[in-house]
């Protein structure tokens, strides 16, 4: 499959993959009676989190292997709460 036909799109939280395999090229009057490998149009959905920032996909294809990266959104991320202390209120004696 050649990357060129490869489109990814994202649209409200859903990954949308479609690709396209051709057909193998046979020479003038040959004719084809099994193909190992099917071929047509081909879509993928994937529906992605709302923790995850869909602005930053990153896609590579290498060696027929499609890899996406999808990375956390900073607002989703574990983050330490810091605690006020008040130190206004007068120590009680017993």
């Amino acid at each position: 499959m050649d990357s060129e036909s490869i489109e990814l799109t994202v649209d409200n939280n859903t990954l949308t993959v479609r690709a396209e395999r051709r057909a193998p090229m046979i020479a003038d009057g040959i004719e084809a009676l099994v193909a190992e490998r099917p071929h047509g149009v081909f879509t993928r959905q994937i529906l992605l989190g709302d923790n995850l920032d869909t602005s930053k996909i990153d896609a590579q294809f290498s060696d027929g292997v499609l890899t996406l990266s999808i990375p956390v959104a900073e607002e989703a991320k574990p983050r330490r709460i810091d605690i006020r202390h008040d130190s206004s209120k007068a120590e009680i004696l017993a």
